[in-house]
């Protein structure tokens, strides 16, 4: 395990309290080298631009993407007990909650040097927690370290003007000594995930665009009250939602520990989500390089995935939806999956809580393969009605240029953190 550098600051953010984190967040924009040329805050910075060290952008990563041991599973559900819920994707939590234990999403992130994407997913849990529930914050912080994989060698590449970047945010997003996190999610697994979970609880899609049911899904009539429905747009517009509040307590996680660190920088959602992904239409802007596609029949393009990084459980990255759904009951139930009787976790008994999760059937397997592929040939991708990928918030950090906040607000408008952050993290860039 690598030891930590462990500067005067380190050991105050340790001590720092969660209500002042809570009480003292702001979204702090203006940075060490930053200009705005107009308008009642006109200012160009004296000062030089300082990119977050190594130690530094760690623990941002950490705080929005970083693995907190086992996942405690949902215990119990009238409808199929004593089986346990078979719900979750991962057998490990992270430091944001997830819908049933899914955890669809990736969290990349770009600075000077490239951009990255954090491989947490699936990962194997670093470590149980102490007795007294408590983790190391060297162990928690080296294994996300260890699972950055680097994709590109330079910044992301998307343009901070208009449309790529909204108008108040040209002159701050993505600059020279900035760190940008961007959790991205896999929102054709949730909706696959969602499918699984209105199955287990006696539910069957319905077609309310088209006003029919689906078809072939009478015989299934023997295993599933096929009159008990969803409608096809409110799963969709569900898994949005849920998926949504993982992105953003992402973020709001790392927001946090910009407080306790000292480091300016906000949440946010002012960018374009196709740009973003890589469907600008653009060589010059390719985002993350997702791969898309477009149909007469869709008012936006549609980002699958990234092959070999992130690829969506849908076609073109799966031969069709069973094949998808296959997939995916391997990461539920195959090694290292929740639900595999060798994969540990924080009971006394792990191979006994693992093992006592139903396989999903064959039967069940062909009915969420069956009302999956209705979708996808329907409405010629998966989901039908909301992206495969979505991204909508995001997190910036960097070192704030206190004499920007000296010169036009009141005292207050930064913390103790940020007064001392230069001295305390950087003594030897300090006055």
């Amino acid at each position: 395990m690598t030891k930590l550098s462990t500067p005067h600051g380190f050991q105050q953010m340790l001590s720092f309290p969660l209500m002042e984190a809570l009480l003292g967040r702001r979204s702090r924009r203006f940075f060490m080298g930053a200009d705005i040329p107009d308008g009642v805050f006109a200012h160009t910075s004296e000062q030089k631009a300082l990119p977050l060290t190594d130690l530094e952008k760690m623990l941002v990563v950490s705080a929005c993407g970083g693995n907190t041991s086992w996942h405690h599973m949902i215990y119990r559900a009238a409808r199929y007990a004593p089986h346990l819920s078979n719900y979750a994707g991962s057998a490990g939590g992270r430091v944001f909650p997830s819908a049933a234990g899914f955890h669809t999403s990736q969290t990349f992130f770009t600075d000077d040097e490239g951009v990255y994407i954090l491989e947490m997913r699936d990962a194997s849990v670093l470590d149980d927690r102490a007795d007294d529930g408590s983790l190391s914050l060297e162990a928690f912080v080296d294994n996300v370290r260890r699972r950055v994989r680097k994709l590109q060698s330079s910044r992301l590449e998307l343009l901070s003007e208009v449309p790529y970047t909204e108008a108040h945010n040209t002159w701050v997003f993505n600059k020279p000594s900035t760190l940008v996190v961007i959790p991205v999610g896999d929102l054709s697994q949730h909706v696959l995930l969602n499918i699984c979970y209105m199955l287990q609880n006696g539910l069957v899609l319905y077609d309310d665009i088209n006003k029919c049911s689906i078809p072939g899904i009478d015989r299934f009539k023997d295993s599933v009250d096929i009159g008990n429905v969803w409608n096809i747009t409110f799963v969709e517009q569900w898994s949005l939602s849920e998926l949504t509040v993982e992105l953003g307590t992402s973020c709001y996680a790392g927001v946090l520990m910009l407080q306790a660190m000292g480091l300016g920088g906000w949440m946010f959602n002012g960018i374009d989500p196709f740009a973003m992904l890589g469907a600008s239409g653009r060589p010059e802007v390719p985002g993350l390089g997702f791969r898309y596609d477009e149909d007469e029949r869709w008012p936006y393009p549609n980002s699958t995935g990234l092959e070999g990084v992130m690829e969506g459980y849908c076609p073109p990255h799966h031969q069709d939806m069973r094949a998808a759904v296959d997939a995916l009951c391997e990461r539920k139930f195959g090694p290292g999956g929740p639900f595999h009787p060798e994969t540990p976790g924080p009971w006394k008994d792990s191979r006994k809580v693992r093992s006592a999760a139903q396989n999903h059937d064959e039967i069940f397997r062909e009915c969420v393969a069956l009302q999956a592929q209705y979708i996808y040939d329907t409405f010629g991708k998966f989901p039908g009605t909301v992206p495969s990928m979505f991204v909508i918030m995001y997190l910036q950090a960097h070192h704030l240029d206190l004499e920007f906040y000296d010169r036009f607000f009141k005292p207050g408008s930064y913390l103790k953190t940020h007064a001392m952050h230069i001295a305390h993290w950087h003594p030897g860039d300090s006055d």
